[in-house]
């Protein structure tokens, strides 16, 4: 069965070991497991290589293909890059518990059967648990228990529809599936939870922003991208996805443009951003599903950018809230300039790594004319402009002095933002070796004049539209709330109103039972005393003549 390394479970391995290892050794794992893990996947021929058996079910834990192959190559990237910036961290478990969870994260990826992918679906929740739990305050032990609850929902839905899955068709085959059937519908469903699409998105701006400063940076990897890869193999051109993904772009926008929170903003974009890709698997051709994986890839490295950038100014300030930030560029001017590129690509601004990327879904649109669509994701892309490429750097680094005057973060976060932001850059120009990737052959080309003036023309108008608005847009200590509302604050209280109700009921009730009990002892005592009905004496005629007549009463109902 064995006969090639598998990276995932050399990721996985590597986690381990690292959650007994101190010091400089265990610094050299965390960055060597993840490059392993890269050299490993690339010496892979594509094919299915470890094939077997699991509870009389065949399984391929390990089918490279390139689909596969781009995913588990930006997870292993985003690994290393998440190490180094976390090398600084003092939790044993947090990096540990991230080595694990990118790992069955590749796993998912490499997964040729709806078994194996199930297995590492699993893991990837309890490792994205320990991460969040890792940071080691009461906000995020209580966000990682709502966390695993939803995840654990979302498992139990995938087991179901993988079960009957195989039970109707007898295959465990990873492949294309339609809606035809309740359990492909429950499939999607489990798959949904974790790419964050609502109602049940709310974990993700509950959960991530509560992990230590570098614990987000690996959050904001794997879970929604890892589903992005299950939706593409799994549901492409379902057409239900494009009003999903469109509806997930929106709902993102409004709630990060409401938000205080700098890591609660950057976590509802990456909502936003996952709807442009699940917009794109919706519509199925090979150009949009080219454009998804691509914006994938890309969106992984920016994102991951922008959240190193938030976690350097946690790590120095102690501060989340936007409205006690600013003017953090007098003297942290590395995290600004690299902040500021993630800002600029998740806007796909020409010359970086989204303008490459996100540009395929709205021409995959077009091509397909479909005309509501290309306009909903152009109105986005500006909207994503307001809350990421300029809200966020503007009120954590640019807006009224807030008098703090923190450094630059240490040397092993500065570099794990300047590669990111390079890669940022790099991709944008060029682009070629990542469009060579894609699941299928490309021959779109980004940098053309009308595409280049029609994107600076929406984010400049954008950015004009965010100063006119500046006054509606400065932010307050304020609470947004979103769906979680309904089991944070609506359940708990149903439910301690239902048991104060039901505790006045059972009170009621006894009170009743009492009244009742005494009652009829009462009658009983007073039935047998001296003057009761059961006290009185009778004559033996009068009961003759009772008995006589009730004899009579029976004789002539028998024979009637």
């Amino acid at each position: 069965m064995v006969d090639a390394l598998h990276p995932g479970v050399l990721l996985i391995v590597g986690g381990v070991l690292a959650g007994a290892l101190r010091g400089r050794l265990r610094a050299g794992l965390v960055l060597a497991a993840p490059l392993a893990a890269l050299a490993a996947l690339w010496a892979l021929p594509e094919g299915r290589l470890w094939t077997g058996e699991f509870l009389g079910l065949p399984v391929a834990p390990l089918a490279v293909d390139r689909l596969s192959r781009l995913f588990a190559t930006i997870f292993g990237l985003m690994a290393f890059g998440g190490a180094l910036f976390a090398l600084a961290q003092s939790s044993r478990l947090e990096v540990a518990a991230a080595l694990v969870y990118a790992g069955a994260a590749v796993g998912v990826t490499l997964a040729g059967d709806l078994v194996t992918v199930f297995v590492f679906w699993e893991l990837m929740a309890i490792g994205s648990t320990l991460v969040i739990w890792s940071a080691g305050t009461a906000g995020a032990r209580a966000a990682s228990f709502r966390y695993l609850m939803v995840h654990l929902f979302g498992g139990v839905v995938l087991m179901a529809g993988i079960a009957g899955h195989v039970a109707a068709t007898g295959s465990t085959e990873f492949d294309r599936m339609a809606l035809d059937s309740p359990t492909h519908w429950l499939i999607l469903a489990g798959f949904l939870v974790n790419a964050g699409a609502p109602p049940l998105s709310a974990w993700l701006p509950d959960a991530y922003p509560e992990a230590s400063w570098s614990g987000t940076v690996f959050l904001s990897a794997f879970t929604t991208k890892t589903a992005v890869y299950v939706l593409m193999r799994g549901f492409p051109g379902t057409e239900l996805l494009v009003w999903v993904g469109l509806f997930m772009v929106f709902y993102g926008i409004v709630y990060a443009l409401l938000e205080n929170d700098m890591r609660r903003i950057l976590a509802y974009s990456i909502v936003n951003q996952v709807g442009f890709m699940v917009t794109g698997i919706g519509i199925g051709t090979e150009m949009a599903l080219n454009g998804a994986a691509a914006h994938a890839f890309t969106h992984i490295v920016y994102k991951a950018l922008l959240l190193m950038s938030a976690g350097a100014v946690l790590y120095r300030t102690g501060e989340r809230l936007c409205s006690n930030l600013g003017g953090l560029f007098q003297s942290m001017p590395l995290t600004t300039i690299c902040g500021t590129i993630g800002a600029l690509s998740i806007s796909a601004f020409p010359l970086t790594s989204g303008f490459v990327s996100k540009s395929m879904i709205g021409q995959a649109a077009a091509d397909g004319h479909l005309a509501a669509v290309w306009f909903l994701l152009a109105a986005a892309s500006a909207g994503v402009f307001l809350h990421a490429g300029i809200k966020f750097p503007w009120f954590v680094f640019f807006q009224k002095d807030s008098g703090l005057r923190p450094p630059d973060p240490p040397l092993s976060m500065r570099l794990a933002m300047v590669l990111f932001a390079a890669l940022c850059i790099g991709l944008g120009v060029f682009f070629r070796p990542l469009y060579a990737l894609l699941p299928f052959p490309v021959e779109y080309v980004p940098y053309t004049a009308p595409h280049v003036v029609e994107m600076l023309q929406l984010l400049l108008f954008s950015g004009l539209a965010f100063f006119v608005m500046l006054g509606w847009l400065k932010r307050t200590r304020t609470i947004t709330l979103d769906t979680d509302w309904a089991y944070r604050r609506l359940g708990p209280a149903l439910a301690a109103g239902g048991a104060a109700a039901l505790a006045a009921l059972t009170d009621a009730l006894e009170r009743l039972g009492r009244w009742a009990l005494a009652r009829a002892i009462a009658r009983a005592a007073a039935a047998f005393d001296d003057a009761g009905a059961l006290a009185r004496t009778r004559s033996t005629g009068t009961m003759v003549t009772w008995v006589a007549l009730l004899l009579a009463a029976y004789l002539i109902l028998y024979y009637l």
